[in-house]
This record gives structure tokens, C-alpha cells and sequence, in this order.
């Protein structure tokens, strides 16, 4: 899936999209899980919208952060207009809790910045102000997901050190691989992150899905003694651009399709499974020992 697509990442056959008030609200603790990709135009924005927008059919209260510092596009992407983003609530002038937008299925939404580069690279005491207020936010949440950009820069890196939990997003181009292993090495090596879980996107059936995870796979285990592990695959999709030309999240436009299927499978996956590896001291401590290890 590209920028403008929403396709859909299974973690196994297809089923049909979650109704309204299938599941219940989450005891546990917050789940913080980034989307990041090493290449950008693979679909990472736009699964993140549609994950988020199938797990609040599922009862779960949903945070998306758009940390495409500088190159906004989840407000672009669902239609709306915010006009207080994170550059006022760093630049000290907004509070997060005024910043945050509600997106489609009642997820709230705290939309980046375009086209400001001083955004492209947070300081120690803008880093500093942004745990500190998503760890206020995240209280009232069951999943907080982080729409990172693509690549290895210093912000890109910083929430995924983040996150509890790392989804990579990746296509079967050769570029899209060797950038995918290139995110993994520097989480790895210089910021000890040891899992990670795949999404193989734009897949044109489920064999090409899993052929591309073991290349990756196999890569990573060979030269850095890593398995990561294999979350689903994204179906190639042609309605895609229309529900990127209407602006609307592509399961609630066509939620029949193989792909909306393939996304529902996913999202029920993390709704229902129990998170491994986990923080076991609870999001407050998570945030402290993330701001002692970024932002000291």
C-alpha cells in the first residue's frame, strides 16, 4: 500500500470486518506500538488509519500520533482540517489535549506539522515535553499507535525507542527490503530493540506475503542473529485510490474486500492476543526509563 493506500495485512486467512461493540475494554495497560518503515510510499500511514479505525469497532479507545515530524499526512489522508497540531503544543502555546482531532470510528488523532523544519529534528526539552504529555494522554487509552516516518533520522529512531511494540512495514521491492533491514540493524545494534514484527504489503497473494518475510528474515538472522517475526500481508488492492481520492479510511469504504478482510484479521489479532514482552512496571515507568535513555 502506498501513502494515499490502505491495504490490508492478515495474519492468516481472511475474515469478515469486527462489528460495533465486539469486544470490551481493555484492562490492561496502554499498548504502544509504532508503524515505521524504512522506505517511504509502502502503506505504513495508512494501515496505522485503518488498524486504528477497526480496533475502535472493537470497543478500543485508540490514539494515532502522526511523528512524520515536518510531513504531516493523517489529516491529509482522512480529510480534516486540525488547527492546533504538535508544533504549537511544543512551541508551548497549546495544550496535546487541545491539539487532538476525533478521526473516523471515534479514534482521536494528534496531528504533526507540514512544511515546518524545525520540526525535523526535536530538542532534548521538546522530546522532554512530548513523553510527558502522551504519558498524560495515554491514561483514558488502549492503544497508542505511532505513524512514524520512514527511514533512520534521529526522530524516526526516537519513537520507535518509544514503543513497546515495533511493526515494520515493507513491500516485495528489493529497495523496500534492503531499507527494512537497515531500520532493524540500528534499532538492534544501537538501541537494543529485539523484536520486531513484519507486514508485508501490496502483496499479490499470501505466498508472495511469506516469501518476502523469509527473505527478510533470513537476512536478519544470518547477519544479526535476529528472528523477526511474521504478522500478516497486505493484499494489492485497485479500489485503493478511490477511497484515497474521497479521503475516507479504505475498510469503512469497501469492508468486504480481500483486503479490508485481510486488515480485520490483523486488528483482532492485536486486540485479542496478549502482548509479549510488555513493560512490566506499567506506561510510567515505560516513559521515565524512554526519557533517562533519549533525552539525557
Amino acid at each position: 500500500m502506498t501513502k494515499g493506500e490502505t491495504q490490508s495485512a492478515s495474519a492468516g486467512e481472511g475474515r469478515a470486518l469486527p462489528t460495533p461493540g465486539e469486544g470490551k475494554k481493555s484492562q490492561n495497560t496502554v499498548r504502544v506500538i509504532s508503524v515505521t518503515s524504512g522506505k517511504g510510499g509502502v502503506g505504513k500511514t495508512n494501515i496505522t488509519i485503518n488498524l486504528a479505525y477497526l480496533l475502535s469497532k472493537m470497543n478500543k479507545k485508540i490514539l494515532v500520533v502522526d511523528a512524520d515530524m515536518g510531513l504531516a499526512n493523517i489529516d491529509v489522508a482522512l480529510g480534516l482540517t486540525p488547527k492546533v497540531n504538535l508544533f504549537h503544543v511544543l512551541d508551548g502555546r497549546k495544550s496535546m489535549q487541545e491539539a487532538m482531532i476525533e478521526g473516523p470510528g471515534g479514534i482521536m488523532i494528534l496531528p504533526s506539522a507540514s512544511g515546518i523544519q524545525e520540526m525535523s529534528d526535536l530538542s532534548k526539552g521538546q522530546k522532554l515535553t512530548l513523553l510527558d504529555e502522551l504519558r498524560s494522554l495515554s491514561r483514558e487509552m488502549d492503544f497508542l499507535l505511532i505513524d512514524t516516518a520512514a527511514g533512520i533520522a534521529g526522530n524516526v529512531m526516537y519513537f520507535n525507542m518509544a514503543a513497546q511494540e515495533i511493526i515494520v512495514v515493507a513491500s516485495s521491492e528489493p529497495t523496500s527490503l534492503t531499507d527494512a533491514y537497515a531500520i532493524i540493524k540500528v534499532l538492534h545494534q544501537k538501541h537494543a530493540k529485539n523484536r520486531f514484527r513484519l507486514i508485508v504489503n501490496m502483496a499479490r497473494d499470501p505466498q508472495e506475503g511469506k516469501e518476502v518475510y523469509q527473505r527478510l528474515n533470513q537476512a536478519t538472522d544470518r547477519f544479526l542473529n535476529l528472528h523477526i517475526e511474521y504478522f500478516g500481508y497486505i493484499l494489492r488492492d485497485e479500489r485503493l485510490p478511490e477511497a484515497v481520492k474521497q479521503q475516507k479510511a479504505f475498510t469503512a469504504l469497501y469492508p468486504h474486500s480481500p483486503a479490508s478482510k485481510c486488515l480485520a484479521s490483523l486488528a483482532e489479532k492485536l486486540c485479542h492476543e496478549q502482548p509479549v514482552g510488555g513493560d512490566p512496571g506499567g506506561i510510567g515507568l515505560f516513559w521515565e526509563r524512554i526519557i533517562e535513555k533519549n533525552c539525557g
